[in-house]
């Protein structure tokens, strides 16, 4: 064994390589706390920098590990339920109608459907440590378009923090008017960053318990809505499809059958917030799980079964409950204080539930900021590491905590105060537009670099050792790709009818940022590196590396076996 700058060269034919998987997973892109190592002579190594000939004394990430599996389970599937639904969807039944709200997400379903099961496809495949949506564009596109996807998630986490904060202020509006909205943006600022500042242990147990409340409240949203339907309220009032009757397909910005279709695709637009990032959540946090060929597939399968029962049933609850001409709905007046399931309560006459259902969404979208700026700390940390930001955000504290990284993207949140100059309503919709288009962009070249891997595959023979295949692909590749990019061009469409200098930017300000990150990396690879091809070729592609211990590691990792009837649940459930 031989040392050289801090690096240990492995000679010894002896030494036994491995996969370190930690107990908990970080729920960011890229970031892992697991590492391939060397057992060689009793020391601990791991490569350095993807060479297999270079490798360092193998220390666990500098970041805390304190996430437990349950704090995983519940931050997957709750980080994708949040205001987007809770108060966002009061935008869409107001604008577009009832019918068009229910199929906006039952059309966005099935591009998350795809999206998800492409992330699962690749990571079951090759769940090594660090694989993650940006490590796959990266690895199967080129480096370029990794770097400006790995700025853009970054970018759209942080602006995520802003939108969550703005729907906090929205919310807490219902009970208390006369207080400046800024007062409660700083309330809502100050507690996220403290605890994101925090130990993650604390973060974990936090999130846990607002995703469970989160989850228990919609679930007895649906339950209550199916109620009202069949007349179990107060006034035993049975509403059936009333509110479907007239105008279930609202006219939008112009008359007749075209403006019916334009207040479709405009809720089909406006439902993109709500799924935003969420397929990367859990196809991260599965592929630093234990048995990650067993439980990737299992992930993928449950989430979006999960997100179509909440979101499907809980956007028809809402157009059953409420008329889409409530003057209340978030709907450009000054008046857009609650959401549209707290205003289907009041309709009912169903006393103090209001105010509980209120004070739910206002601690979901509390949570769902806090996660967010914990996963744009998180990301820009993983960039910096890979040289890709500066060195700073890289330090930790002695709780393992990003400081630097975290008090970055918490600059982003300050957006929040445009709420001071500018109707609340306004403001929720510009940081909706601008984070959902970064996330569109995101599963788009998603989808180009599951293509370039499946051709990778068949181009090394590897397709019987591919164990996860799912359905329609690649045709749902190509259906993302055409669907989000036509979503991504027409996202700002109605500005053309009555020019708005901020929402034309809000539209369309990521697509030149995403261009000038990949051009300005491209053009220094280029004029440094004297990199000319734009495209990794598919010869180059590794789909190799590390595929041997995978299969290894999971032929003798057994699956677990339930010890009683709880644990059986549980693993079912889980």
């Amino acid at each position: 064994m031989k040392e050289k700058s801090g690096l240990t060269s492995i000679k010894s034919a002896s030494s036994k390589t491995s996969i370190h998987r930690a107990d908990a997973a970080f729920l960011d892109l890229s970031i892992s706390n697991s590492r391939i190592i060397v057992e060689d002579d009793g020391k601990i190594l791991a490569p350095k920098d993807s060479n297999p000939d270079s490798y360092e004394t193998f220390e666990e990430n500098q970041l805390e590990r304190g996430l437990k599996a349950r704090h995983v389970s519940l931050l997957s599937l709750g980080g994708a339920i949040g205001t987007g639904l809770f108060v966002g969807s009061g935008s869409a039944l107001a604008n577009c109608g009832p019918a068009s709200l229910v199929l906006s997400y039952l059309t966005m379903s099935t591009v998350v459907y795809f999206v998800m099961q492409m992330l699962a496809e690749m990571t079951t495949f090759l769940p090594l440590p660090g694989n993650g949506a940006q490590a796959f564009v990266s690895d199967y596109l080129s480096e370029s378009f990794g770097f400006a996807i790995g700025w853009n998630y970054w970018y759209a986490f942080s602006i995520l923090v802003a939108a969550e904060v703005t729907a906090a202020a929205i919310v807490i509006q219902y009970w208390i008017t006369s207080v400046n909205i800024a007062v409660w943006i700083t309330i809502f600022l100050a507690v996220i960053i403290i605890l994101n500042m925090s130990s993650v242990r604390f973060f974990g147990e936090a999130e846990f318990w607002f995703a469970s409340i989160k989850l228990i409240a919609l679930t007895g949203l649906i339950i209550l809505g199916i109620v009202l339907f069949f007349g179990g309220g107060p006034s035993h009032d049975r509403l059936g499809f009333r509110y479907w009757k007239h105008s279930p397909f609202k006219e939008h910005l112009v008359s007749g059958s075209t403006g019916r279709f334009l207040g479709f695709w405009t809720a089909v637009i406006k439902s993109g917030f709500a799924f935003i990032c969420s397929p990367e959540l859990v196809a991260t946090a599965g592929g630093e799980c234990r048995k990650p060929r067993r439980n990737i597939p299992k992930a993928a399968r449950r989430f979006i079964y999960r997100l179509v029962f909440f979101y499907i049933l809980g956007t028809l609850v809402i157009s059953v409950i409420v008329q889409s001409n409530n003057p209340r709905l978030m709907s450009g007046s000054s008046d857009a204080s609650a959401s549209p399931f707290v205003i289907g309560i009041q309709n009912a006459g169903i006393p103090v539930l209001n105010h509980i259902i209120n004070a739910t969404i206002l601690t979901s979208a509390a949570s769902a900021g806090n996660s967010f700026l914990y996963s744009a700390s998180r990301a820009l940390y993983s960039i910096a590491c890979r040289g890709l930001a500066p060195k700073v955000f890289t330090k930790v504290n002695r709780f393992g905590i990003p400081y630097f990284s975290v008090a970055a993207s918490s600059l982003f949140g300050m957006l929040a105060y445009l709420n001071c100059s500018s109707s609340s309503s306004n403001v929720f919709t510009w940081l909706s537009n601008i984070s959902t288009i970064s996330g569109f962009i995101s599963w788009i070249l998603v989808a180009f670099a599951y293509l370039r891997w499946r051709r990778a595959i068949s181009y090394h023979q590897l397709t019987e050792r591919v164990t996860f295949w799912t359905p329609l692909q690649p045709f749902g590749a190509y259906y993302v790709i055409f669907f989000i990019s036509l979503l991504t061009i027409t996202n700002g469409y109605a500005v053309f009818f009555n020019f708005k200098a901020g929402d034309f930017v809000a539209a369309y300000v990521t697509l030149p940022i995403v261009f000038g990150l990949y051009a300005g990396h491209r053009a220094y690879e280029m004029i440094r590196n004297g990199k000319v091809n734009w495209l990794r070729p598919i010869s180059q592609i590794d789909v190799i590396t590390g595929l041997d211990l995978i299969e290894e590691e999971d032929a003798n990792e057994p699956d677990p076996v339930a010890k009683n009837l709880l644990q059986k649940f549980w693993y079912w459930v889980a």
